[in-house]
């Protein structure tokens, strides 16, 4: 049985989170519920994220069960506000400390910087704050991998990439065919209309 515990707060980017959650879950129903997935966050009321959807957290920092992976999610709530919250930082370095993965997700590297398991690290984060997080020290930022994985710690580029990396991880977890069903089943297959680096007609 794996457990995945996904850590949320306030202004946390929500498909950060909801993403590798949606992986995490399709997983755990094609192994026939050996799975689960649950939230955490710091206290037991509504989480408001970034673009105003609210979530109930499972458990608290102080209550969850033990965890096999921790999730931690980026937003302007992990870089701006949960660096500077020794509390939730001491939680992120003992946890991680006990876990088989530690997945971050866009801006949750600087999360797992601020708690340590992402010191010395080579780590992938948003493009727009690679240099920001470069700039902390002790860290290598890999700019040019959807998803970077250095020993335990598995981190991907920004928001969208957090499932790529989820599926890397029950594949790691429990097989690539697993894997490959679990991407059949939410029917994950990118093919993006208006894509960034089309020439934009006259």
């Amino acid at each position: 049985m794996t457990t995945y515990g996904l850590l949320v707060f306030d202004e946390v980017e929500e498909l950060d989170f909801v993403g590798p959650w949606e992986v995490f879950q399709a997983s755990a129903l094609l192994r026939g519920g050996a799975d689960t997935a649950v939230l955490v966050a710091e206290q037991t009321g509504p989480v408001r994220c970034v673009k105003g959807l609210r979530v109930l957290p499972d458990h608290t920092l102080d209550d969850h069960p033990p965890l096999d992976v921790v999730l931690v999610p980026g937003g302007r709530g992990a870089r701006q506000v949960q660096v500077r919250n020794p509390r939730v930082t001491d939680w992120l370095a003992k946890t991680a400390d006990r876990a088989d993965w530690v997945h971050g997700v866009c801006t949750g590297a600087f999360l797992l910087h601020a708690a340590g398991p992402a010191r010395g690290r080579r780590v992938a984060t948003h493009w727009q704050h690679e240099d920001e997080l470069a700039e902390r020290g002790d860290v290598t930022v890999v700019r040019d991998a959807r998803y970077v994985v250095d020993g335990k710690l598995l981190t991907s580029q920004g928001v969208s990439a957090g499932i790529d990396s989820a599926l890397w991880l029950v594949g790691r977890l429990h097989g690539r065919d697993h894997a490959r069903a679990v991407r059949r089943a939410i029917q994950y297959d990118p093919a993006p209309p208006y894509l960034a680096d089309e020439p934009v007609p006259a």
